[in-house]
């Protein structure tokens, strides 16, 4: 067992228990076994972005496996942006099932690689997981700019409005996804890391009928940037739906979970608006922020605290 402490509403912690594994040198962090290095199949599909951008993103379904079983459930044989009208709804065949959804925004990485271990999570839970790539960044890199590279000539405001600029593809990736025959579009969820912690809480303020977020590490880097750091507090003071900010000891800085816990607090439900520091992970700060989030271990330890989440954020 591993000791989570929990920020409450006067920072002071109390303590509670959740599974997972430590090792002497890198509490919590360790290797997927073969159990759950066994990731379901990854989808590459397209979708329209803003300004006429074709935008990638990889896509997840549970109990699919292949591109033609794919072409089935979603009515189209290529299924992607070019595919011209869609069949009239009358001529297909009734979906069997709608599937509950998780959007997941990646990080600042260059490559992202479609959180298969968070897939798995999510998909063995019976959701379609779909991770979209913002443009110049991963199946999405030929689309734009990378977001790292225009940030360098940027400071203050300037890197929120950057910021601003990406979330249009996040907003264009929930349009897709309510558009998939398949998916429920009453039963969404995002959760991102990081950069992708970020566009979460801005795309929580927008309320695009997500029924709840849970937000990894957002900003720390950036927590720095006064106006990025107002502007997340803005944004998780105005967003409606609930809100889990997560975090984990041995972070680059603590200064989202700290900062974002009143503002939560204040929405007066500690089951929906929560933030919860985690005890120290991995070797490294690097492994605390984004390991903790998709790293086998830290599943292992946040999953049941955030699937959780996930059932009273849909009741």
């Amino acid at each position: 067992m591993v000791v989570v402490a929990t920020l409450t509403n006067s920072h002071a912690f109390r303590v509670v228990q959740n599974p997972g594994q430590m090792t002497e040198d890198c509490p919590g962090f360790k290797d997927c076994t073969s159990w759950n290095s066994s990731i379901p199949k990854e989808f590459d599909v397209e979708f329209p972005g803003p300004n006429h951008m074709t935008l990638h993103g990889h896509l997840y379904v549970p109990g699919i496996n292949t591109q033609a079983e794919l072409d089935a459930l979603a009515g189209s044989k290529s299924f992607g942006v070019n595919t011209g009208p869609a069949p009239a709804q009358g001529s297909l065949p009734p979906v069997k099932k709608l599937y509950k959804a998780v959007i997941y925004n990646h990080g600042s990485e260059a490559s992202p690689q479609g959180a298969p271990r968070l897939a798995k999570l999510y998909v063995d839970n019976g959701f379609v997981f779909f991770a979209p790539d913002r443009h110049g960044q991963g199946l999405s890199k030929d689309a734009g700019p990378y977001i790292v590279d225009l940030e360098k000539t940027l400071v203050g405001q300037g890197r929120v409005t950057l910021h601003e600029l990406y979330n249009l593809d996040v907003i264009a990736a929930v349009d897709w996804l309510k558009q998939q025959r398949y998916v429920d579009k009453n039963h969404l969820i995002m959760t991102g890391v990081s950069y992708g912690g970020i566009q979460t809480l801005l795309t929580a303020e927008k309320d695009p009928g997500i029924r709840g977020y849970l937000a990894f590490t957002p900003g720390t880097q950036s927590w720095g940037n006064a106006a990025m750091a107002e502007r997340l507090k803005t944004a998780a003071k105005k967003e409606k739906a609930p809100l889990f900010v997560i975090q984990a000891e041995g972070d680059y800085n603590l200064n989202p979970v700290i900062a974002l816990a009143p503002t939560l607090a204040a929405k007066g439900d500690a089951n929906r608006w929560l933030a919860k520091l985690y005890p120290r992970f991995g070797c490294t700060p690097q492994q605390a922020h984004g390991g903790f989030a998709g790293n086998c271990g830290g599943i292992a330890i946040w999953s049941s605290d955030g699937l959780k989440f996930i059932e009273t954020a849909f009741k």
